[in-house]
């Protein structure tokens, strides 16, 4: 049996980062004993104390009944975690064993406090397994470059011997990673696409996680609950689609965050989708001053998608403020150079919700324009999006220059600042470093596993 801690009288860790301190009575119960309160009439435990082992190897009974004293101390260690958000929102203030080289302070963050200290939790507890399971290329390893490359980043880092959440045995994870890439799997087993049935990817990820249920006890153990996937893949949501009630409780982590299509965000983690270059992983810095950017507005494109259609129909090649191209003229400037010179990038969805384009735009110092339907941003649990992008309704894509030209000075320059304060949660490093990409997206996924409580 998995529980919400918000199912049990307390408010979720996430959300935590939008309260002030004056709310923090409700989230007391917490902390006074979480194992005690999940504990009741959990399966598995009956199962270990009870099951005669003739019906069950020996082998077996003695690991469930290890993972289970290892989940008594997993749960103990959360609890230890929790305390000290809560005191960080109490104390506004951070406690930390080792000098803080970053202090995340600001409007761009819901609640600093608890970003901060959550995050020097995590650095200190969060340990993750990685299942063995599985053989190249399906799993094991992702693309490392180019428009799912943040896919195969993940899987490499968190794979890596040096990583410092790798757990040495799963009894001490907090968390359990299942390295399948939907990215290789349409690459090996669809290429080239002759169909789009999404059969083949919903069958490969569920019979391993089948293989892994039946071999070890923490999937059984969680209902999945503690248990995450990485892809970029725009198909990637359909690995669950084969089996809903299976994958209720398991944590997606997907660029393809299109509410409208099951993705939770109570549950699941937005992840940034990045356009890896081929030979490093820096994206060119080429943004200008904000009191040397002449153009409004800049676009760049084709026409994917219901949104983009609209958007081209309306702006393509019309207004030199509102600079909106299905191709670059020829003899301007590179993408990147034009967007340098740019206050507002526009950043449209395509056939799918997410877009490189807001990575890309906050490198250069550009301020985002979201134009989607049902797409939950990444980090959004920590970080304010209002504070440094603006969202135009795809209802109001012709009112686009209006709106823009209607927001101030003032407010252009917040926003503008507000970009250079959060660019540095979207880089790529490797090793991963504190508060870049890959530790925000480690920690989307911690905060789902504080919001989690297990007997």
């Amino acid at each position: 049996m998995t529980g919400s801690l918000s199912s049990f009288g307390g408010v979720r860790i996430s959300a935590l980062l939008a309260t002030s301190a004056f709310c923090l009575f409700l989230v007391a119960c917490l902390l006074s004993g979480p194992a005690d309160r999940f504990s009741r009439d959990h399966p598995s435990r009956f199962r270990a104390r009870f099951f005669f082992p003739r019906r069950r190897a020996y082998r077996e009974v003695l690991e469930s009944n290890r993972a289970e004293g290892g989940l008594r101390r997993i749960e103990g260690d959360l609890a230890e975690a929790r305390s000290m958000i809560l005191d960080a929102i109490r104390g506004r203030n951070y406690t930390s064993e080792r000098e803080e080289g970053f202090v995340p302070r600001g409007s761009v963050y819901r609640n600093p406090y608890a970003f901060h200290q959550s995050h020097i939790e995590m650095m200190k507890r969060f340990k993750i397994w990685t299942y063995r399971e599985g053989d190249r290329p399906l799993s094991h390893k992702g693309p490392m470059k180019h428009i799912y490359g943040i896919e195969g980043q993940f899987i490499d880092e968190i794979e890596s011997p040096d990583s410092p959440f790798a757990a040495r045995t799963p009894d001490e994870a907090h968390a359990f990673f299942i390295p399948i890439s939907v990215a290789e799997i349409v690459q090996y087993v669809y290429m080239p696409i002759v169909t789009y049935d999404r059969k083949w990817i919903r069958s490969t990820f569920t019979d391993y996680v089948d293989v892994i249920a039946d071999k070890h006890p923490y999937w059984r153990r969680s209902e999945g609950a503690d248990h995450f996937m990485v892809s970029c893949h725009d198909w990637a949501p359909s690995i669950s689609e084969k089996d809903p009630d299976k994958f209720k409780n398991f944590v997606r982590v997907l660029c393809n965050a299109n509410m409208s299509e099951g993705f939770d965000p109570r549950r699941d983690v937005s992840l940034p989708e990045f356009n890896v270059p081929p030979t490093t992983l820096d994206i060119p810095s080429t943004g200008r001053p904000p009191d040397q950017r002449d153009i409004l507005a800049f676009f760049a494109g084709g026409a994917h998608g219901d949104i983009r259609k609209p958007l081209l129909h309306h702006w393509k090649d019309r207004d030199p403020d509102v600079q909106v191209h299905e191709y670059l003229p020829p003899g301007s400037e590179d993408y990147m150079q034009l967007i340098g010179r740019t206050k507002f990038c526009l950043c449209p969805s395509g056939y799918e919700v997410a877009s490189p384009r807001i990575v890309e735009a906050i490198h250069v110092g550009c301020v985002p324009v979201i134009i989607s339907d049902g797409y939950a941003l990444p980090f959004e649990d920590v970080l304010d999006w209002t504070e440094f992008s603006v969202r135009i309704p795809v209802d109001r894509i012709t009112d686009i220059k209006t709106i823009l030209e209607g927001i101030s000075l003032e407010k252009y320059l917040s926003l503008q600042g507000g970009v250079t304060k959060v660019k540095r949660h979207f880089e790529l490093n490797r090793p991963a470093k504190p508060f870049d990409a890959l530790h925000m997206v480690l920690h989307s996924v911690w905060l789902r596993r504080l919001n989690v409580g297990l007997a």
